[in-house]
Parts: C-alpha cells; sequence; structure tokens
C-alpha cells in the first residue's frame, strides 16, 4: 500500500525537482564551454598587462591539456565513487582555478591557474552527461538534445561578444570572475535538489593507468598544438612527443586488460555501435572546431565583415545545428528511432564541407550563409545522437567512462582538426601569397598567415587582394580535406546498428527488457528527486 501511495505522489513532484536539475546542468555545460571562448577575445590586454607574449600561447594550451588528461578520470571517479560528488568537486575545482587566474599577477601564475581551471573543466561536461543518463531513459533523452544543442550554440555566438564587452568595460579579470556567479548557482542547485544514490565500487583507482592515458593524452595534444607552429612536423621534439604518446597508450592498453578496475573499461568497445559513435564523435570535433575557426577568418578577410561580431557570423550554422538538434530529439524520442540521423548528418555535414570548400572572392554572404547552414544541419544530427547511442550501448555501471570516452573523442577531434586543418591552410595562403605578390606576400605573411581586420586595411592594395585571394585558396583546401574527413563519418554511419533505446516511456516496449529498463530508470529519477 505504501508503494502505491509513493508512486502516486511522484508525478507531481518529479517534474519540477528535473528541471531545476537540469538547469544546473546546463549553467555548468555553459562554463564548460564559454571559458576558452571568453578568454580569447581578453588576450591581447591580458598581455598588455602582464607581458610574456612568447608564452601566449600556453595559456590556452595548459587549459586544454588539464581537460583532455582529466576527462577519462572524472568519468571513473563519478562510476566509482557518485555521480554527484564528483560533479560537484570538478565544479569547485573550476571555480578555484577561475578565481586564482583572475589574481594572477604574471604570465607563468596565469597559466599554472589556468591549468587548474581545465582541470575542473575536464568534469563539467562529463558530469553533465552522465548526470543525464542516469536521471533521463534514452528513449526520453531526445528530448533534451535542442536544450544541449542551444547551449552549445549560445556559447558559441555570445563568447566572444561576452568576453569583448567585459573586458572593456569591467577588465580582462572578469572574464574569469564571471564564472563565480554562475558556478556558485549550479553548485546549490545540484546541492539541494539531486540525490542520487550513493555508490562506492570496490577496488582501488588504476593510478598506473590513469598516469600512462595522461602522458599519452597530453603527447597527442602537444603534438597538435606545436606541429607546424612552434615546431616543424618533422622536427626531433614532435617525433619524441609522437614516440612517447604511441608507446603510453601502447602502455595504457595493456594495464587495462590486468587492472582490476580499469580507467576505461575496454570490454565497452566490444559494443560495436559504441565504437562506431566514438568515431563519429571524433569526426564531428574535428570538422566543427575547424569550421568555426576557419569561417570567421574567410568572412573578414574576404567578404569584409566585421571581427568584432564575429561569433553572429556563424549564426547560420548554429541555427540549423540548434533546429535539427531538436528535430532530431523529438524524432527519437517518439520512435525509438534513431540511425538515421548519423546517415543523414554525416551526408549533410560531407555536402556542406564541399560546397564551403568552392568558395572564393566573389561568393556572397548569402550564399556562404547557404552552405554554413547545410554544415550546421548536418552537425546537428550528430552532435548529441553520438552521446545518445554511446551511453544506451553500455551498462549503468559504465555510463561515466562511456560519457568521458565519447567527450574525449570529440576533443582529441577538436585538436586535430585545428592543427591539420590550420597547418594546410598556412600553407596553402603562404604558398598563395608568394604567387601572387612574390617578395611582398613572403613578406606579409612571414609573421603570421593570419591577419586581422587592422593589419589587412593597411597593405598596399596588391598585397590586399593577394591575401584575400590566399585566404580564399587556404580555406578551400582546409574544407576540401574536412569533407574527406567527414565521409568516414557517413561510411562508420553505415553500419550503426538500430539498438531498442532503454526506457520507452509512454509507448509500448518493444520487447520485454524493455518494461524493465523504463521501470529502473523511474527508479532512478524517483530517488534522484
Amino acid at each position: 500500500m505504501a508503494d502505491k501511495t509513493e508512486v502516486a505522489v511522484e508525478p507531481e513532484k518529479q517534474p519540477r525537482s528535473v528541471r531545476v536539475v537540469l538547469f544546473a546542468l546546463m549553467v555548468a555545460m555553459m562554463l564548460a564551454m564559454l571559458d576558452n571562448m571568453i578568454v580569447g577575445t581578453a588576450m591581447p590586454t591580458i598581455v598588455g598587462e602582464l607581458g610574456g607574449l612568447e608564452h601566449l600561447s600556453w595559456v590556452v594550451t595548459a587549459y586544454t591539456l588539464a581537460t583532455a588528461a582529466s576527462t577519462p578520470i572524472w568519468g571513473k571517479l563519478g562510476d566509482m565513487y557518485g555521480r554527484k560528488g564528483a560533479f560537484m568537486t570538478s565544479i569547485v575545482i573550476f571555480l578555484i582555478g577561475s578565481a586564482l587566474s583572475g589574481m594572477a599577477q604574471d604570465m607563468g601564475q596565469l597559466i599554472g591557474f589556468r591549468a587548474i581551471q581545465g582541470l575542473g573543466a575536464g568534469g563539467l561536461m562529463v558530469g553533465v552527461m552522465a548526470i543525464i543518463g542516469d536521471l533521463i531513459p534514452p528513449r526520453e533523452r531526445g528530448k533534451y538534445q535542442g536544450m544541449m544543442a542551444g547551449v552549445m550554440a549560445l556559447a558559441m555566438i555570445a563568447g566572444p561578444l561576452v568576453g569583448g564587452t567585459i573586458t572593456d568595460h569591467w577588465g580582462w579579470r572578469w572574464s574569469f570572475y564571471i564564472n563565480l556567479p554562475l558556478g556558485v548557482v549550479a553548485l546549490l542547485a545540484i546541492s539541494a535538489v539531486l540525490h542520487l544514490p550513493k555508490k562506492r565500487v570496490e577496488g582501488r583507482i588504476d593510478y598506473l593507468g590513469a598516469g600512462l592515458l595522461t602522458v599519452g593524452i597530453t603527447s597527442i595534444v602537444l603534438v597538435t598544438t606545436w606541429g607546424g607552429s612552434e615546431y616543424a612536423w618533422g622536427s626531433a621534439r614532435i617525433m619524441e612527443l609522437i614516440g612517447i604518446g604511441v608507446a603510453a597508450l601502447v602502455g595504457f592498453v595493456f594495464v587495462q586488460t590486468k587492472a582490476a578496475a580499469p580507467v576505461v573499461p575496454l570490454h565497452i568497445f566490444r559494443s560495436r555501435n559504441f565504437t562506431l559513435m566514438s568515431i563519429i564523435a571524433f569526426i564531428t570535433g574535428f570538422v566543427m572546431f575547424g569550421a568555426t575557426l576557419f569561417l570567421p577568418l574567410y568572412q573578414q578577410a574576404v567578404q569584409g565583415a566585421s571581427a568584432t561580431n564575429s561569433g553572429l557570423l556563424l549564426l547560420p550554422m548554429l541555427g540549423a545545428m540548434l533546429v535539427t538538434s531538436m528535430v532530431a530529439g523529438r524524432v527519437t524520442t517518439n520512435t525509438g528511432r534513431y540511425k538515421v540521423f548519423p546517415l543523414v548528418g554525416g551526408a549533410l555535414m560531407t555536402v556542406g564541407l564541399f560546397l564551403l570548400s568552392q568558395m572564393d572572392t566573389e561568393t556572397t554572404r548569402l550564399t556562404s550563409g547557404v552552405y554554413m547552414a547545410v554544415v550546421g544541419a548536418g552537425m546537428g544530427c550528430l552532435m548529441q545522437i553520438t552521446m545518445l547511442v554511446a551511453q544506451n550501448s553500455v551498462e549503468m555501471k559504465d555510463m561515466g567512462v562511456a560519457s568521458s570516452t565519447s567527450t574525449l573523442a570529440r576533443t582529441l577531434g577538436s585538436s586535430f582538426g585545428v592543427a591539420i586543418m590550420g597547418a594546410l591552410f598556412n600553407q596553402r595562403v603562404t604558398d598563395a601569397m608568394v604567387e601572387r605578390a612574390g617578395a611582398l606576400g613572403s613578406q606579409v605573411t612571414e609573421q603570421s598567415a593570419q591577419l586581422d581586420a587592422a593589419s589587412l586595411a593597411k597593405l598596399p592594395a596588391p598585397a590586399r587582394e593577394a591575401y584575400q585571394y590566399a585566404v580564399s585558396s587556404g580555406t578551400h583546401s582546409a574544407f576540401l580535406l574536412g569533407a574527406v574527413v567527414a565521409v568516414v563519418a557517413l561510411v562508420a554511419a553505415v553500419f550503426v546498428k538500430e539498438v531498442p533505446l532503454k526506457g520507452a516511456g509512454a509507448s509500448k516496449p518493444a520487447e520485454e527488457g524493455a518494461a524493465g529498463d523504463a521501470a529502473g530508470a523511474q527508479r532512478a529519477v524517483a530517488e534522484a528527486v
């Protein structure tokens, strides 16, 4: 009788509590995505006050390294000791790093504090995805895809605008301090409303595996960050990093086969869908961050757009991504079917990138906007579906490592995308400038293949025209490479097997096991609220 009363009360309590938790999770997700974009805008002011121009790149690199290296570890900690505690700890570390970064007195301190901030950031996105995985059955999770895609789009658009406004009116230190009130709101809401069951898995943390994975990831990120910029791709330093990275990752795989509580249980890769979704997540990161880097550059240099509103230049792509993500989520929830979205997404992304590669100095903003919308629609079909299917492919006990592995795949994809597309772009711009403007062109690109609007305006007309041609040639090469890579995502999508999503909600289960999944999901939500 008591059980019946409990079930009757639950529907009144559940929606409001879950909505509060989801709001807090979205705030945390915003913190993770917004930080680098805000800080990037403040960089010139930071260098002007603190000096240390030669170490400027490390302000971003330290954060990226710490985030990538800690991501799989946060996922495992959540699986072993409880999702709520791990997530709140990551928020606290992120806020401590933010406060310290705002108080930095020199570039060395800022780099160190940014690394602390990155350690916390590694747990933010993983925590959000894993907690949603615990609270919401996969079949129902599609409804929240639009919310997550909206946060991503808002972060990309608002980041440069917010960063510029804060720096101009409050000073660069507030680029970090702004995280504090938002983080406190998320902490209070999570603490008060989220009550996931406590867990304690027997076995010690796999410290050796965690160390080897950290070394491997750090080496990969440094290779993609330094290759072609700080050091030549064939230099001894890059070769050393590649050797260290490969050795560390091979050692990591060996250790995972022996560890009692491996950081990344290799059995999750036995699921064909999980492996395919990790590949698709990698390629989505490769394409998305490459596109967000080179599209504003093309529009500023070739189409004469203002750098001040660079985030707004991506509206066609981000708007299409938001709409298609919402549609994909709603259709997935209503039908339980999802394979069509990786297929359509891979095809649209490939076609859109090929169209972007055809842009030249005569391409209008309307035409480039249409091309961007095609790419955005493709990414919208893939962004959240990859995480949804990855989580659906593992047991609940592995939800954290599944979320962290998918997130890490996207992060590494973005590192490779920016590095490889960037190297191709810079080389093509340099060659084209020499072809068109001879010695003058070589002199213009001697320091950097990427000029800001102010520097471009100071160039003589022949050099400026040559540079615009060179940038269009560079974007052609970069996006053509992106289109070739996107074909791999399309091929991977062909082999995805449409496994019924767990927790069928209100609709009748397709198989007997689905009823148990739905009931289990409802119990998890009841415990959470």
